[in-house]
């Protein structure tokens, strides 16, 4: 048994002095003083904030088939080092996808002795397999994930309304969530400027796109009482449809992005594609409405969706927007980046903490055991000072490429400590104990 005290333990009721105490991986108790017991380890953190593990429910480890990429080893000690104590895998950009139970057979034989912090998956929707959605989830899928665009990758197809009419209510049946990319394309050409143009590849994925595909999953959600998670939000026109689907207390969720949140499309120069994700990074203003939407409530948490891939496929030589990969490597600095940019919006650490720990943990089901510092909740923690500030260098960086929008920016919140089942696992720059992460099923 051990206990870990800290002047500022950030509990659900605000920052606190507290001992946690906690016996075989679990929180048994929080004290304002702790009791007498014999062979009681205590931690001292004096004045660091000690909270929750940041949950992180949309991934891209790219394995197995695509670890070029990234991979599980990579990924999940990037995630340790960032606080991350949980994170979900998305069914793509791995090969094969995550669409069969022959699929996710191959995804788990191919994690051994590379899970360094917990990981869940979610299971894909494409056209057609309907009949895998039931075996999946006997296998633990957390839930399942579909495009209604173009993914990126030709073996993950997007689908269409008559394919959700399919799938929908069998994931409704198991109360599970069906987490969307909502972008409805048309073939309008409005990309007619420079490839190397950041505006000219803002204007060819119009905020429209997004607002009808979530029309669309607001109609279906309500028809089959399918829970609807729609990830990364990037377009505020969205903001009024959403904020009615949830008056109407339909079971829709709702993610933005950190880099949302972070950058505005008035910064991003020309070329530089490590930028590039879809939906686009948008315009200040319309940025400053999510931050007010996710202060509000609307937006119910953020999420990294970390999409790594390599230098060539990033086309960082060519600066071309429009082949570029469209996705953002930062599942290292899911915490810092947040913390970052709301401190100038005046939020507080219990908002962090909705944003990145309790709320995620409710949208994969373990919002009885994860995401806060309560008695009979994993002790999944981490210790950081949050006035301290670094930069972001490559040589920190543990994902296996060094891309991101985030090199060189200064970052407040240093994590010293990343604690799994109540282990000391990652220690200011130090990995201590690798391959303790769990998988975390259904």
């Amino acid at each position: 048994m051990k206990a870990l005290h800290s002047y500022r333990v950030l509990l659900p009721e605000g920052i606190q002095e507290a001992f946690v105490v906690i016996d075989k991986g679990i929180i048994v108790d929080v004290v304002r003083h702790l009791p007498v017991a014999e062979n009681m380890e205590v931690i001292e953190l004096a004045n660091k904030l000690l909270m929750p593990g940041v949950i992180d429910p949309h991934v891209h480890i790219n394995e197995p088939g695509r670890t070029e990429w990234e991979g599980f080893d990579t990924a999940t000690k990037a995630a340790l080092a960032g606080g991350i104590t949980t994170m979900v895998d998305m069914p793509l950009n791995a090969a094969p996808v995550t669409i069969s139970e022959n699929a996710f057979d191959e995804k788990m034989a191919a994690l051994k002795n590379k899970l360094h912090t917990n990981v869940g998956f979610w299971g894909g929707i494409i056209p057609g397999n309907e009949n895998e959605i039931e075996p999946l989830i006997q296998k633990g899928v957390l839930g399942f994930k579909a495009f209604l665009t173009h993914s990126g990758i030709d073996d993950f197809p997007n689908v269409t309304e008559e394919d959700l009419r399919k799938a929908m209510p069998i994931i409704a049946k198991h109360n599970l969530p069906l987490l969307v990319h909502c972008e409805l394309t048309d073939d309008e050409q409005r990309a007619k400027g420079i490839p190397q143009s950041y505006q000219n590849y803002l204007q060819s994925r119009p905020k429209k796109w997004e607002d009808n595909a979530i029309a669309l999953m607001i109609k279906l959600c309500e028809e089959f009482n399918c829970r609807v998670h729609i990830v990364h939000l990037s377009s505020a026109n969205s903001l009024n449809q959403i904020a009615a689907a949830k008056q109407k207390k339909l079971p829709i969720t709702v993610e933005t992005g950190q880099h949302y949140l972070y950058f505005s499309a008035e910064e991003i120069k020309d070329g530089q594609t490590q930028f590039k994700c879809a939906p686009p990074i948008r315009e200040k203003e319309n940025n400053d409405k999510l931050w007010q939407a996710l202060k509000d409530g609307l937006i119910d948490f953020v999420a990294t969706d970390h999409s790594p891939s390599t230098p060539n496929l990033k086309e960082i030589e060519s600066g071309n927007f429009m082949k570029a990969w469209g996705g953002i490597a930062s599942i290292q600095f899911a915490l810092p980046v947040l913390w970052t940019a709301a401190k100038k919006r005046n939020a507080t650490f219990n908002d962090i903490a909705k944003w990145l720990c309790e709320n995620p943990a409710k949208i994969i089901g373990k919002e009885n055991s994860k995401g806060r510092i309560t008695k009979g909740f994993d002790a999944d923690l981490i210790v950081l000072d949050e006035e301290k500030t670094f930069i972001v260098t490559k040589d920190i960086i543990h994902h296996k490429h060094k891309i991101t929008p985030y090199l060189n920016e200064e970052l407040f919140g240093v994590i010293e400590q990343t604690f799994l089942a109540g282990e000391k696992v990652y220690d200011n720059g130090a990995f201590l104990i690798l391959n303790n992460g769990k998988q975390i099923l259904k």
